[in-house]
């Protein structure tokens, strides 16, 4: 089962961690001591919407798509309702449920961007580029400051094969923000990040150090260039020529990189 990240703004990600802080999960063997003065307040029981999303955030997506399905028959009208459905199918592989969801989510609130962003995914993943580009361009004119919807419309160009858009898009997310390609960052709520590639890894690691090496980031470029060098990516050498390298080349961490791997100084 094909798997997804889901991202969210900071703030509610700080909000949702309070709520996760206020509701631990116990350890039956920890002993449990009273307060020496009194005991704590009991915390308020999770609404039916909070649970569901807990379940998101823990993937128990059955358990979630049960409470979202009642959600949206109760309440019909409500946009985000039916987009968390959409995800909770999306993540248990049920597609074309996930799109219909999605589209009747953005038919009642043309003005939610997540999710025209999470149709994208749909049409990415069956490889249907150009409408995965069309439908991330929709999330970015509603909301044009969310990294990763510059990030998903970079990975639909870079299967188009369209190399300098892709590139473009990566660099407009990581002036967004500078850590949207970190994997440890939490990634949960109502957007779908589709980071899946089928081919040319080597080649999608090289686009990423030049986006990297553009912004400045010397650590991250290092990184991506180095995987691109071990993903046999033939061309990583035209580093040293490219004009968008130009700033971090004299770098001792990318010129250890570029160095020639010794079979290749071997004269035939």
């Amino acid at each position: 089962m094909k798997k997804y990240c889901l991202a969210i703004p900071a703030v509610s990600v700080l909000a949702f961690a309070t709520l996760l802080a206020a509701y631990p999960q116990s350890n039956p063997d920890t002993p449990q001591t009273p307060s020496a003065t009194s005991a704590a307040p009991a915390s308020p029981p999770l609404t039916d919407e909070q649970t569901a999303r807990l379940m998101l955030v823990r993937k128990q997506y059955p358990e979630a798509e049960t409470i979202f399905r009642r959600l949206t028959r109760e309440q019909p009208k409500n946009a985000v309702y039916w987009n968390e459905l959409g995800i909770t199918y999306q993540n248990q592989s049920e597609l074309n449920s996930a799109l219909k969801c999605y589209q009747k989510s953005t038919k009642l609130d043309a003005h939610y961007a997540d999710p025209q962003n999470n149709i994208g995914t749909i049409w990415y993943e069956r490889k249907k580029y150009p409408k995965a580009i069309r439908a991330y361009k929709k999330a970015i004119l509603v909301k044009d400051d969310f990294a990763a919807f510059y990030m998903n419309l970079g990975f639909a160009y870079f299967g188009q094969q369209n190399y300098d858009d892709s590139i473009a898009s990566f660099r407009k997310a990581l002036q967004i923000d500078p850590a949207a390609f970190d994997n440890s960052r939490a990634r949960m709520g109502t957007v779908i990040q589709d980071r899946s590639l089928s081919s040319d890894r080597g080649k999608f690691y090289f686009l990423l150090a030049k986006s990297f090496a553009e912004a400045g980031n010397v650590e991250r470029c290092v990184i991506y260039l180095k995987k691109a060098k071990d993903e046999g990516y033939k061309d990583y050498a035209t580093a040293k020529t490219d004009p968008s390298f130009a700033a971090v080349l004299k770098d001792p961490a990318i010129q250890e990189v570029l160095a020639s791997r010794p079979e290749e100084m071997v004269q035939p």
